[in-house]
């Protein structure tokens, strides 16, 4: 809410296209009301990939619902089978996909750690299941799990 000397108050916002995920500034006069958008949210497990799309089932319903991977954003790097999201729906169409803050998942390549090599903080690249890769400590080994922050990407702990 923004009140200058001189003239009438105003409202600076940022909105979110919920079709596209554009964010946009709009500058509205004080009192001029907004329709604000009415999400259905689902809770929803994914289920497989089905070429490029993801596959999720709704757990009341038992419906599958084919995500495609714009959709999931950046969640897609950390979708495991079985794993749930909540996802949201505008008219009936599917506009985010909220993961978990963290989710566990295996180490499937990285190199070993070598004996007496504890520089402390020192980091290797790893791939997760997922195919995404992320910086772990050197204790780190293939087959072991992780916590990863999905909003960082940032390796929380061994499991």
């Amino acid at each position: 809410h923004v009140k200058p000397g001189k003239g009438g108050a105003f409202v600076r916002t940022k909105l979110r296209n919920l079709k596209n995920g554009n964010v946009f500034d709009r500058t509205f006069n004080a009192g001029v009301r907004v329709e604000q958008a009415l999400l259905e949210k689902k809770d929803m497990q994914f289920l497989y990939r089905d070429g490029d799309d993801y596959v999720f089932m709704d757990m009341e319903s038992y419906e599958q619902q084919n995500v495609a991977p714009v959709a999931l954003g950046d969640a897609a790097d950390y979708m495991v089978e079985n794993s749930t999201a909540i996802i949201a729906f505008y008219n009936g169409e599917i506009v985010t996909v909220e993961i978990p803050a963290a989710v566990e998942l295996t180490i499937t390549d990285t190199e070993p750690g070598v004996q007496g090599d504890r520089v402390s903080g020192a980091r290797k690249p790893a791939t997760l299941e997922t195919g995404k890769v992320v910086q772990v400590p050197l204790f780190v080994n293939p087959g072991d799990r992780v916590k990863v922050d999905t909003r960082t990407g940032d390796y929380i702990t061994r499991v």
